[in-house]
């Protein structure tokens, strides 16, 4: 039965474990095994792993794969790819190598601002705040001179702060409403502490404004807090050729493979239903190289999504076209990437990843990981409008099934055989392998 325990995260890491297993398991010494088993065997670098959160009981495991032969703007690249799915990395490359062959991609980062919110409510005259904050918007930046030194000397800073009034929406309620440049830095901690220095120097100077009233000056700081829906820090990625160079072999012309795919694109244009999931096969890719290189998937999934709605409507991120016989699949999307600061320069796979991708700026990974989006959602859509979705898809997972099921090296050979000419489901392959076991 489970129990509640006071002073968790001041015990020892075994003795967290300990009362794990001893109060959540049924076998607990397998239990324990399971857990360190997944330890590192050098001691410095389990230490990083543990203080990375708190609470630390193992490592997580994820496969790190990669991508080969992406030209993005006549460059050569290998892209990392962290994730579980099977098919994401076959399918990534296979678009590569397609595209390699056709001029490759071409992408450009089209904006890099961020922002950040002061939320807070003030029950008076907006004229007289709006005269507050004309007068207080200079010392709100100067008081931040601290914080901005070092960005300011390598290009970035503050750009710009603006008093939003919010009160059709809420009673009361006004943002500080501040755009940032952060560079290389994905600059959550930088963005977030200037915005807490903007509070208290706009709170602060609130009490000695002559024009407010004694209410008035009592302004009421709810948070402040940097923003993930970032619609002005976009990338665009995109890739075209003749519509007749689209044809691979004689199963399906150029000019109908064309026409197939920009009507599954224009229906995940409309179709909500579609467009989920034909947003999900993008970030298959974005999310992989994301945590491949250290960055927020969780930030960069939220962001893009409210971009997806951005009309109103949920809708598809790509989109595609034909023109004078020129076939164009392209995508804008935002994201808020770092090169420096967070896991970037403490995890040493996250280190390696961004070496193999010849060390990038924040601006060159934007690019790159719109890049593994649009190469993931070009291969997806490919099957589904040709051969259809589950026969690669069900081939790579032959695999995970056989495994599942402690396949020997020999039976996977000899079903992995048979499934070349069969069709793969998880039942197929479980009747396959009872019949070679009996």
């Amino acid at each position: 039965m489970s129990k509640s325990i006071t002073g968790f995260s001041k015990l020892s890491k075994s003795k967290k474990i300990d009362w794990i297993v001893d109060t959540y398991f049924s076998e607990a010494e397998t239990a324990k095994r399971i857990l360190k088993q997944y330890w590192n065997t050098d001691d410095k670098l389990q230490q990083l792993h543990d203080e990375f959160i708190e609470n630390t009981i193992t490592n997580y495991y994820l496969p790190l794969g990669v991508a080969p032969n992406f030209l993005i703007n006549d460059r050569l690249y290998t892209i990392p790819m962290a994730i579980e799915e099977s098919s994401v990395v076959a399918a990534a490359s296979k678009a590569a190598k397609f595209w390699l062959e056709r001029g490759g991609f071409k992408t450009k980062v089209i904006s890099t601002i961020k922002i950040g919110q002061v939320h807070f409510i003030y029950k008076g005259d907006f004229e007289k705040l709006n005269s507050f904050f004309k007068k207080v918007k200079f010392k709100l930046i100067e008081d931040t001179e601290a914080i901005t030194k070092n960005m300011k000397k390598r290009g970035g800073g503050i750009l710009d702060i603006e008093l939003r009034d919010k009160t059709s929406d809420i009673n009361n309620y006004y943002q500080l409403h501040a755009s940032f440049e952060t560079l290389d830095a994905m600059g959550a901690n930088f963005i977030n502490s200037c915005l807490e220095q903007f509070a208290n120097t706009f709170k602060n100077e609130a009490l000695s404004f002559e024009l407010f009233s004694e209410s008035e000056k009592q302004i009421d700081i709810i948070m402040s807090i940097l923003s993930n829906y970032v619609p002005e820090c976009l990338v665009r990625a995109e890739v075209s050729c003749p519509v007749e160079d689209l044809s691979e072999n004689n199963t399906i012309s150029g000019k109908a493979f064309a026409n197939k795919f920009i009507q599954a694109v224009n229906i995940a244009e409309v179709e909500p239903y579609r467009a989920v999931t034909h947003n999900k096969g993008i970030m298959n890719g974005i999310d992989a190289v994301v945590l491949a290189t250290g960055n927020d998937f969780r930030a960069i999934e939220a962001g893009v999504h409210a971009y997806a709605s951005r009309h109103g409507k949920y809708s598809s991120l790509s989109h595609a076209k034909v023109e004078n016989e020129i076939f164009t699949f392209w995508m804008e999307i935002p994201l808020a990437l770092g090169t420096v600061g967070g896991l970037t320069g403490l995890h040493p796979l996250v280190k390696l990843s961004l070496e193999l991708l010849h060390k990038p700026s924040a601006n060159e990974l934007m690019q790159i990981v719109a890049v593994a989006g649009l190469a993931q959602n070009f291969a997806a859509l490919r099957s589904l409008t040709t051969t259809g979705i589950q026969q690669g898809h069900m081939k790579m997972h032959l695999m995970n099934i056989l495994n599942q099921f402690e396949a020997n090296d020999s039976e996977k050979d000899i079903l992995t055989n048979h499934f070349k000419n069969n069709t793969v489901t998880h039942g197929a392959v479980i009747e396959a392998l009872n019949k070679l076991r009996v």
